[in-house]
């Protein structure tokens, strides 16, 4: 049918909004694409400056690298359950003696960095047992065992005293480089020592060798968990002991036979072997093993005679109660 003069078709409304949307959407399609490219180009000609990424860079690695200066090498580490497992046998500890509790133990305050960290000048060491409380590793010295003292009620082995001043006086309040290796039964690092000591201040003493060396200890005697630091550490330790122990030094004096006079022999007999510390701990515990069997059997055979007096007395309580005899009405 023809239209009228004037009058045109009129699309269908559907269309004409499905042809908007197109049109809107390339137009934002093409502003995103101008948008990131814009900014990209922003990004490349501002970073292809080399001074408006190196500073930033430069912060960055900064930061990175005292993180890891600090978590290596000045964190503190206050106690035995810190020490990363990565520094047994890797890495060392430094740091200052606080006390010293036997003949091969002493409690170590971590000062990591020294001097150049502040330590003694800048910050100091706690000094009261209140504030080391908790903030102290305990060492056991490594591939040394000396004579136990006394405690729980037993006698001191001979030479112990000697063996505890001498650590006392040698360590004590002084600054010392350890070395751990392992983590012990009783919470403590088996670890070696070492110190500076004048007039010679290099190299540092090792603790356990001096120890050796003076007839203050012995190598450790154990097959299962001894530490040594090493196949060469323990061979100069046991050679050590073999030359004290000919010369009767400390603790081997003990063992020596005495000397005649001039050209005379001495007739007394030599003296027995001296027991090695291993061998007064296997006897120490035989004997408290053989003590509790004792009190065992005391406690045992008092309460049966208590049984046995309770049965006696209630017999002889029965047999004092006669029989009643009724009155005659």
């Amino acid at each position: 049918m023809p239209w009228g003069l004037g009058s045109s078709p009129s699309a269908p409304t559907g269309s004409s909004n499905d042809d908007d949307k197109k049109t809107a959407g390339n137009r934002i399609k093409t502003a995103t694409q101008d948008g990131a490219r814009s900014l990209k180009d922003g990004v490349v000609g501002h970073f292809s400056k080399a001074g408006n990424w190196i500073s930033p860079a430069v912060a960055v690695g900064s930061t990175l690298g005292l993180w890891v200066l600090w978590q290596r090498y000045l964190r503190r580490i206050p106690g035995t359950a810190h020490i990363p497992p990565e520094y047994l046998h890797r890495r060392s500890l430094f740091g200052k003696v606080t006390s010293v509790g036997d003949g091969d133990g002493f409690h170590f305050y971590h000062t990591p960095g020294g001097r150049l960290a502040g330590w003694g000048w800048l910050r100091g060491v706690p000094k009261t047992r209140k504030e080391l409380k908790g903030n102290t590793i305990p060492i056991r010295i490594a591939g040394v065992d000396a004579p136990e003292g006394a405690h729980f009620g037993k006698q001191a082995q001979p030479g112990a005293t000697e063996a505890l001043e001498f650590l006392d006086n040698y360590l004590l309040n002084r600054r010392v480089r350890v070395y751990p290796y392992r983590r012990d039964q009783y919470d403590r690092i088996v670890a070696s020592a070492h110190v500076r000591k004048p007039p010679f201040f290099f190299p540092r003493k090792d603790v356990g060798l001096e120890m050796l060396k003076r007839g203050m200890a012995i190598t450790y005697e154990a097959k299962f968990g001894a530490e040594f630091g090493g196949p060469k550490q323990e061979a100069k330790y046991r050679a050590a002991e073999v030359v004290a122990r000919r010369k009767g030094k400390g603790m081997w004096a003990l063992e020596k036979p005495a000397g005649g006079f001039l050209f005379f022999k001495s007739h007394k007999p030599p003296p027995e072997p001296l027991e090695t510390p291993m061998a007064y701990k296997k006897r120490m515990k035989a004997l408290d093993e053989q003590q509790k069997v004792l009190d065992a059997n005391a406690v045992k055979k008092g309460v049966e005679a208590a049984g046995k007096g309770g049965d006696a007395a209630r017999a002889a309580n029965g047999a004092d109660r006669k029989p009643g005899v009724e009155k005659k009405k």
